[in-house]
C-alpha cells in the first residue's frame, strides 16, 4: 500500500513535465499562459472594476506627425492613458469609494518630426493649446527694448529669427534676447532670397549665421526661417544638412508693411488664432503697439505662447483655461 502511494504521488509529481514534453508547447511556456490569464485578486473589486471602466473615456490617442496636403509637415502630438493600477492603489489607501485624483502615464506618438525628413514646416499640431510668436530681426534695435519690456511682463517666450549681418552689428542687442530667456533661430546671413540662390551659397548663408550664433550666444539653432518665406526644396535639404528644420508661419501680422495698424494686425491675429499656429512678426513701432493685444488675444482663446521649439514639439501642454476678453 505505501509502495503504491509512493508511486501514485511520483506520477502526479511529474505528470505536469510528462505532458509537457509530449505535448507541442514547453511546461514554461504553459505555466506562463495561466498566468497571464490569472488577474490580480483586487481585480475582482468593484472600485477596480468602476475605473477600468471609466479609464476607457478618459484616455488620448497619440497622434503621428504627418505630412499635410497644405500644411506640409504637422508635428506629433503624445496621448494620455489612466494608469488603472496607480489610480486603484491610490484611491484604496485613501480610503475613497470612488477614485478623486486619477493618475495618467503619457503615450508617446510613434511618429515624429525627425521620421518625415525634409519638410517644411508652418504650424504645429491642432490639438496642441499651445502657439509661438516668430519675430524675424533683420533691421534696426530701437524696438528690441520694449517688445522685450512686454514679453517680460506677460511672461511669454518667443522665437527671435537672426539675420546674420544683423547680429554681427548688434552682438550686445543679440545678448539681451538671449539672457531674457528667448529662442535663438537662423535667418541666413544677408536677408537672400534663397530658392534663387546655389546650394552652395544656401550653405553660406545659413553657416555663417550658425557660426555667429555659436560664438556670439553659445547656442545652436534649431529652425531656420527664410527671409520672406522664400524656399524650395533645395533650401529645405540644405536647412536640414545644417541639423535645423525649415519653418514658416501660420499668420503673418503684416507689420512691416507702413499701412498695416495695430488694430487690423490684432484682428487678423484674432481670426486666425488656434492651436499650433506660429504667428510672424517683426521689431516695429506698429508691432510694439499691437503685442499686448495680440497675446491678450491668445490667452482669450485658451492657448498658451511658448517658443517654436515647444510649439513643435509632440510633448503635451495642460490646457489653459481662457482668460477674460481684453
Amino acid at each position: 500500500m505505501r509502495r503504491w502511494t509512493a508511486k501514485g504521488a511520483f506520477l502526479l509529481i511529474c505528470l505536469p513535465v510528462l505532458w509537457g514534453l509530449v505535448s507541442a508547447e514547453p511546461v514554461d511556456s504553459y505555466v506562463s499562459q495561466i498566468k497571464e490569464k490569472a488577474e490580480p485578486v483586487w481585480s475582482f473589486d468593484d472600485l477596480y472594476a468602476r475605473i477600468r471602466q471609466e479609464a476607457q473615456k478618459r484616455g488620448e490617442s497619440p497622434i503621428d506627425a504627418r505630412i499635410d496636403r497644405v500644411w506640409k509637415a504637422i508635428p506629433g502630438y503624445d496621448g494620455l492613458q489612466v494608469d488603472v493600477e496607480a489610480t486603484y492603489r491610490l484611491a484604496k489607501r485613501k480610503g475613497w469609494t470612488e477614485p478623486k485624483q486619477w493618475i495618467y502615464r503619457v503615450v508617446p506618438a510613434r511618429v515624429t518630426l525627425d521620421d518625415l525628413g525634409p519638410h517644411p514646416i508652418y504650424r504645429g499640431n491642432e490639438r496642441k493649446p499651445m502657439a509661438a510668436l516668430m519675430i524675424n530681426v533683420a533691421w534696426g534695435t530701437e524696438h528690441l527694448p520694449a517688445m522685450l519690456n512686454i514679453l517680460r511682463k506677460e511672461r511669454v517666450k518667443a522665437t527671435f529669427f537672426l539675420d546674420g549681418s544683423w547680429l554681427k552689428r548688434h552682438p550686445s542687442n543679440a545678448k539681451r534676447l538671449k539672457e531674457a530667456g528667448h529662442e535663438i533661430g537662423n535667418h541666413a546671413y544677408s536677408h537672400p532670397m534663397m530658392s534663387r540662390l546655389s546650394r552652395e551659397r544656401m550653405r553660406f548663408e545659413m553657416k555663417k549665421t550658425e557660426q555667429l550664433i555659436r560664438q556670439t550666444l553659445g547656442v545652436r539653432s534649431q529652425w531656420f526661417a527664410p527671409p520672406a518665406g522664400d524656399y524650395n526644396q533645395a533650401v529645405v535639404e540644405e536647412a536640414a544638412r545644417l541639423h535645423m528644420k525649415t519653418v514658416l508661419w501660420t499668420v503673418d501680422t503684416v507689420d512691416w508693411r507702413p499701412t498695416s495698424t495695430p488694430e487690423w494686425m490684432t484682428a487678423r491675429v484674432k481670426a486666425g488664432a488656434s492651436n499650433g499656429v506660429l504667428v510672424l512678426m517683426h521689431p516695429t513701432d506698429r508691432t510694439v503697439t499691437a503685442l499686448p493685444q495680440i497675446i491678450s488675444v491668445m490667452k482669450h482663446n485658451g492657448i498658451k505662447l511658448g517658443t517654436v521649439s515647444e510649439v513643435l514639439s509632440s510633448s503635451r501642454v495642460e490646457s489653459v483655461e481662457p482668460a477674460p476678453p481684453f
